[in-house]
């Protein structure tokens, strides 16, 4: 169980510093719609990786966890670019 709630927290953590990343290019550059977007696909992306943790049925639960830890990576990345491009 303890590996369920160390994914859980790197989901948290992880997309709450891009939120927060986010939010320094608003105050920077003052580009609120392109930043509010990566903002609502930020929190979108927390919702649905949550709701795959939270999956009922499982067959492989191990296999099923390390398919969410690197989807998580990969769309921190790919929103971490985004942000960057503004």
């Amino acid at each position: 169980m303890a590996s369920i709630k160390n994914l859980k927290k790197d989901i948290n953590y992880t997309l709450g510093d891009i939120i927060g990343y986010a939010s320094e290019k608003v105050d920077l550059k003052g580009e609120n719609k392109e930043v509010e977007a990566v903002i609502d696909e930020t929190i979108n992306t927390f919702d649905d990786l949550i709701g795959k943790i939270n999956a009922k049925g499982v067959e492989n639960k191990k296999a099923h966890y390390k398919q969410v830890s690197a989807e998580l990576e990969t769309r921190a990345n790919e929103l971490i670019a985004k942000i960057n491009k503004i």
